[in-house]
């Protein structure tokens, strides 16, 4: 799963816009693994990474990690 870390809008999806904190791709949609590296990456027309991985499991064990005192 990735998700959005800058605004953008795909031009390979009839311009659909993803917002800072969106999943990529939206439902439905396949994208190939050169437009996740493109997209991750440097390699795209705004020149910086759009999107990134999130690594399964990461956000949960963060919300179940115990608050410090």
């Amino acid at each position: 799963m990735y998700k959005v870390i800058k605004y953008f809008t795909d031009l390979q999806d009839k311009e659909h816009p993803y917002h800072p904190g969106d999943t990529f791709p939206c439902d439905g949609v396949q994208v190939s693994a050169e437009r996740l590296k493109e997209l991750s990456g440097k390699d795209n027309k705004q020149g910086t990474p759009l999107i990134e991985e999130v690594k399964e499991g990461a956000s949960a064990k963060k919300e179940e990690a115990p608050a410090k005192k």
